[in-house]
This record gives C-alpha cells, sequence and structure tokens, in this order.
C-alpha cells in the first residue's frame, strides 16, 4: 500500500527490539518511546513544505529554508503522550491538542470521552499519535474528528501495526498516510497485536 510507511532505519529496530522485551521496566519503556518517536518523526515528515530564506552566519550572508507549515500533534490518550517529547525535541514549536478515546472492551469499538481542540484549524498539518495501530477504530475515529473539524492534512505515526488496523484505516481514510515501526502478524481474540509489546499505555506508566 502506498500510504503505509514501515521504516527499515537501524536504530528504530534496535529501539523497536528493547521495547518489545517484557523485561524491559516502564523507566525504560517510556524512554524508548520517546527516542522511537525522535527518529519516527524525522520520516514522518520529510515532505513538509519549504521556502528559501537568507540568514547572516559569523562569515557571511547564507541561503537555506524554513517550513512554510505549521504542524499540530494529536496524541491518542493516553498511551499516545509518550510520543510528545520526541516529536517536541524535533520541532519544539508544534501546538498539542488532545483527542481522548478508550475501547469499550466489548465491542471493542472506541468512546470518545475528550476533545480539547479549538474551534478553527491552526496548523496545516495534523500528526496523529498513537504507539499502537491494533483494531485501527481510534485512528478512524480520530481522523473523523480531525476531518469534522476542518484538518486538511494528516498523518497517521505509531510505533506498531497490525494488519487489522492498516485495512481499517486506509479503507475509512486512503488520504491518511499511515507511518510505523512495524507491521505485526495479527490481532488475537481480545484485539491485541500479536506479537506487539503488551499494553502500551500500561508500560509507559507502570499500570499493568
Amino acid at each position: 500500500m502506498e500510504q503505509v510507511h514501515v521504516s527499515n532505519h537501524p536504530l528504530i529496530r534496535h529501539k523497536l527490539t528493547l521495547l518489545r522485551d517484557k523485561g524491559t521496566d516502564h523507566k525504560q519503556f517510556r524512554e524508548l518511546i520517546r527516542e522511537l518517536a525522535v527518529l519516527l518523526a524525522y520520516e514522518a515528515t520529510a515532505d513538509l513544505g519549504l521556502e528559501e530564506a537568507s540568514v547572516s552566519t559569523p562569515m557571511g550572508a547564507a541561503e537555506g529554508h524554513r517550513l512554510t507549515e505549521n504542524i499540530g500533534l494529536i496524541p491518542v490518550l493516553r498511551s499516545g503522550l509518550g510520543m510528545v517529547e520526541g516529536f517536541w525535541e524535533m520541532m519544539p514549536g508544534a501546538q498539542v491538542w488532545h483527542i481522548g478515546l478508550y475501547r469499550d472492551e466489548r465491542t471493542l469499538h472506541p468512546v470518545e470521552y475528550y476533545n480539547k481542540l479549538p474551534v478553527h484549524p491552526t496548523v496545516q498539518v495534523c500528526l496523529i499519535l498513537d504507539p499502537m495501530l491494533a483494531t485501527g477504530g481510534s485512528a478512524v475515529a480520530t481522523v473523523d474528528v480531525l476531518k469534522r473539524w476542518g484538518a486538511r492534512r494528516i498523518k497517521f505515526v505509531g510505533v506498531i501495526a497490525a494488519p487489522e488496523g492498516i485495512e481499517a484505516l486506509t479503507t475509512a481514510h486512503p488520504d491518511v498516510p499511515i507511518h510505523v515501526a512495524a507491521v505485526d502478524e495479527r490481532l488475537n481474540d481480545i484485539g491485541f497485536i500479536v506479537p506487539g509489546l503488551g499494553d502500551a499505555g500500561d508500560r509507559q506508566f507502570g499500570t499493568g
């Protein structure tokens, strides 16, 4: 699928292996999520718009470039919060908004409980941050919210995706690129990615 971008960067593959390890404690897990977010931010923003700009160096004038697009980060609560710091390291001027969704464990469908978007869009690019693209329900619902709000350019950035989640998101929103570190085998009968890494929220915050 053209809109699915799976990183083959050696650092990403190395850190993802450490992230998956059940022996990784929650402090290390949070650090790895942040580090992976930095690397994924680099790959997911390769097509941002630029304009030419001149600056004065200590040795004279130099021609360069500046971004022409403002960026909004939308971490899906709660596990998406761990990716924000890594993206902020790369783009400290990015705005951050929060959309709260939880998965009904009976139906596996997302339920929205929190939305802190401004009245009108203030950026040109929205990056949805969620470590796991499992059933795809939360990702689809978040894109639905952003499109109703008026967002025109949206990307999903995660760590691990299941084929079922990719299919759900690409079917519902074929215009939304997906950037992840890995695509795993499948979902199990309770909607968790296999082999995955367990519950990303619990492992980040030590609540599992």
